[in-house]
């Protein structure tokens, strides 16, 4: 198996962590969000967000992926923090640079209907409720945020990559409901994934005698 890197553009709740542990569990070097102190022995890095590195990366040296040569996937870049809001995966100069420096890069888009995704949103911890309406995100920016604006900002996200990489050869768009998510990344990346299923939903809450049963959608 080639080096190439491997970026997926989605967005949180759609299917990210499951991403992670597929590559992982192909043996796959992936970083997922940030970078934890077992994944390497640069201490600048621990502890540190992808898009917090990589902005830096990226203004400094032009490559967003100078300080992360150990990793071979990377997942999750967004940040969306009370005070800092970072989304590397809609920013087009921030994606070209990283083709400028590793033409061989390899970009994943998993999808996820975006009402349902924005439901997630907003019954995930904070996220919906507080983070995302008080940070500037681009395409939502601050002040906006209900359930019904996220999933246009969703759905807007989605559109923009498509464009970005319409024809592109080195570009692959999944529905991370798709029974064949696991075979059509697998052919995409050349790997084969021993496991695939559904990693980070949301627990079912106990149904009480009272209580119509809840699922995590």
């Amino acid at each position: 198996m080639s080096d190439f890197k491997i970026i997926n553009l989605g967005l949180p709740k759609t299917g990210t962590t499951t991403l992670t542990r597929a590559l992982r569990r192909a043996s796959i070097s992936t970083a997922d969000w940030k970078v934890r102190k077992r994944q390497t022995d640069d201490e600048s890095l621990h502890g540190k967000h992808l898009g917090t590195i990589m902005y830096r990366d990226y203004f400094d040296s032009g490559d967003p992926l100078k300080r992360l040569g150990m990793f071979r996937a990377f997942n999750e870049l967004s940040h969306a923090g009370l005070r800092h809001s970072l989304w590397p995966q809609t920013d087009w100069a921030f994606l070209e640079a990283i083709l400028k420096h590793h033409p061989d890069t390899k970009f994943l888009l998993n999808t996820r209907d975006p009402a349902k995704t924005a439901n997630s949103i907003m019954r995930w911890t904070n996220l919906g409720t507080l983070r995302l309406p008080v940070a500037n995100v681009p395409s939502l920016p601050k002040g906006y945020g209900d359930e019904a604006q996220v999933a246009k900002w969703i759905a807007g996200h989605y559109a923009f990559v498509r464009r970005v990489f319409a024809g592109a050869d080195n570009f692959l768009e999944f529905d991370i409901t798709d029974d064949q998510a696991a075979q059509k990344i697998g052919a995409f990346i050349g790997a084969d994934f021993p496991w695939w299923g559904r990693a980070n939903a949301r627990p079912t809450p106990p149904v009480t005698a009272n209580q119509p049963e809840l699922t995590d959608s």
